[in-house]
Order: C-alpha cells, then structure tokens, then sequence
C-alpha cells in the first residue's frame, strides 16, 4: 500500500532533500508540498533540480487535507513548528525536523530557546528520533522528534562509549565543523560567499550552543548522573557535511570495540579499521555514518572522528528513516543511495 505524504516548509533545505529520498521511495507518495512564503509556486521554480519530479504545487499548510495525509513531514523553524504542528489532527503521524519536540523538559526548552513551549501536552508523548536509539518508541509513536544534526554526530560517537563504561565521563571534548546548509536557507549576511569562502570560524562558543540541551539530555539520562560536556561547533565553508571529533580519556582498543559492537548490525553506520579516519566526501548526500577511532600519544587517551551529511543522515534522512518505522515499512526503504563522490 502506497503511503500518501505531506511536507510543511517544502522550500527550505530539508524540504528538498526529503523530496530527493522519498521521489525514489517504493511505498511513498508525496500529496502535498507547503510553504507558505511561496505559495502558489511550483517546485521546479524553487528548486530547479527537482524539475524532472512530478510534483504537487506549494501551498499554505492550512490548505491541504489532512484526512488524505499518512504522515507529515514538519520542516519549519522552532517556535512556528509547535505552533502548527498543535493545530494537525491527531489522526495524522507526524515527525518534525525543528529543535521544538527535542527536549523533555519545557524548562529545559525555554532555557535553550528563549520562549516558553506553546504545545507542552503533545511534547510530553513526543519521541526523541535517533533512530538507532529509540527504534521501538519511535515505531509506536504519533509524534517523532528529529535530532540535531551537530547532536546527532555526537551522539553517534559518544553514546556506545558512556554506555559501555569505556571513557570518563568528566573529560570529554567535542570539536564539530558543519557545513553552511546547516544555517538554513534565510539570507544572512556571514553566510554571503565573500564573508565565508576561504575561511572558518569557531561560533556559539562557551557553552551557548542550542544542541548541548540534546547533549545534556541524552547523556545524563544514559549515565543515570549528570554528564556536561565541552563542545565547540565550526562553521565550514562547504555546502553539506559535518566532522566530529571527540577527544576523550579512555584505552582506544576498547572505545574501537564498544563502538564496532555497538553499531554491528547497522545499516548506516560504520565504524572504520582502527587508525582508519572519516571524510565527509565518503557519506556526502547519502545516509551514512562514518567513524574513526585512533589512540592518542598521550596515554589513556582517544581520538574519535565521526561524518554524517548533515542534510540526510543528520535531518531529512534519518527523518524518513523513522517515518518508516512508524509505517511499519523497512526501515531502509528509499535511503540505500550510495555517497555522491567526489
């Protein structure tokens, strides 16, 4: 049975790629495509390479008919995503790309976002969507909560580590560069090709960063005691991917096997040769992860690098991947695309 699916906020960066994956969907069809701004636009005009695709025209989200609609995608910024995602009827499954269903705690949401939680009630059954995590939750669920795609990465590196009783949990670093589609698609002046090309920039740091309320989150609740970690994003000057690398007080032999046992029967998730280290290159516009673990020169310590394409596997992809579950379809469907190299 073909599954019918809508997008919210199909003009965006994550809209498109959800689009790219699910055109070459076997049990997915795409009846409605929203964004508001461009209304009343066909997709070919907003993203010419998707012109080969028969597609539905842009609409305002308050258009479509939801009694039509299997599941909805929710590609909008925090704040305006709660907001209409709280007005969907409840017959609908719903995964959101926004920071907006992330966090358990509202507290913890208006402390990273500013504002209060305006859908408190529907926060509480959300399910946090890193999938290779929450599979079961996230197959029973009305509501999918996407990750961060910087939280995602790191979450995929450190997450075997605390759990296997491997690392400290008092001496961990994170350095993370992203690319600049991770800003989203809004003009903004540092993100001009003459303020960003040729360069880098460390940004959010100190401890600002929205993600580490994921990071505080998730590995706290892991641990069962409170794990904060140092974590400093980069700007990169490319257009998709990100790289990771954690530095962390452990024996690399057994971070490499916490890590290889972790992930053994993962489809998009792979953990390199020992001394072997990731490139964003190798898992670009596709949904894989990539890890590397080497051993420090000091002893005691590791190095692990970990990729993802922060527009696929840390967002629209691993979004599909959990709408899948939900429609109890395979898991894999419409996300075995090999890496566009170079």
């Amino acid at each position: 049975m073909t599954q019918s699916i809508a997008i919210i906020g199909a003009s965006g960066y994550t809209g498109a790629e959800l689009i790219r994956l699910i055109a070459t969907h076997p049990s997915m069809k795409i009846t409605a495509l929203a964004a508001n701004s461009k209304a009343g636009q066909s997709m070919a005009q907003v993203f010419p390479h998707l012109r080969h695709l028969d597609l539905p025209d842009l609409v305002t989200w308050e258009q479509i008919d939801f009694s039509t609609i299997d599941l909805c995608f929710c590609a909008l910024p925090h704040k305006t995503s709660q907001e209409v995602i709280s007005k969907l009827p409840t017959s609908v499954k719903i995964v959101d790309l926004s920071a907006d269903f992330r966090l358990r705690d509202p507290e913890a949401y208006k402390q990273w976002y500013g504002n209060d939680h305006a859908a408190v009630e529907m926060q509480k059954e959300a399910v946090y969507g890193l999938t290779e995590f929450y599979r079961e939750e996230i197959a029973g669920a009305r509501l999918v909560a996407g990750t961060g795609c910087n939280a995602a990465t790191g979450q995929f590196i450190l997450r075997p580590l605390i759990a296997g009783g491997v690392i400290d949990l008092d001496e961990i670093i994170l350095d993370l560069q992203c690319g600049v589609s991770g800003a989203g698609r809004s003009l903004k002046e540092n993100l001009l090709h003459a303020e960003l090309s040729e360069g880098t920039n460390a940004y959010s740091v100190g401890g600002t960063h929205r993600h580490l309320g994921e990071f505080d989150q998730e590995f706290s609740r892991l641990a069962g005691r409170e794990v904060t970690i140092q974590f400093t994003p980069h700007l990169g000057p490319f257009n998709r991917g990100i790289l990771a690398t954690a530095y962390v007080r452990g024996e690399a032999a057994a971070v490499h096997a916490a890590l290889a046992a972790a992930y053994e029967s993962e489809a998009f998730v792979e953990v390199l040769p020992m001394g072997e280290t990731p490139s964003t290159h190798h898992v670009r516009g596709s949904n894989f992860v990539h890890i590397g673990v080497v051993g420090d020169r000091l002893p005691g310590r590791t190095i692990v690098v970990a990729t993802l394409d922060n527009l696929c596997k840390g967002s629209a992809g691993q979004a599909l991947q959990n709408a899948n579950l939900m429609l109890g379809l395979e898991e894999t469907a419409g996300l075995m695309l090999a890496p566009c190299f170079p």
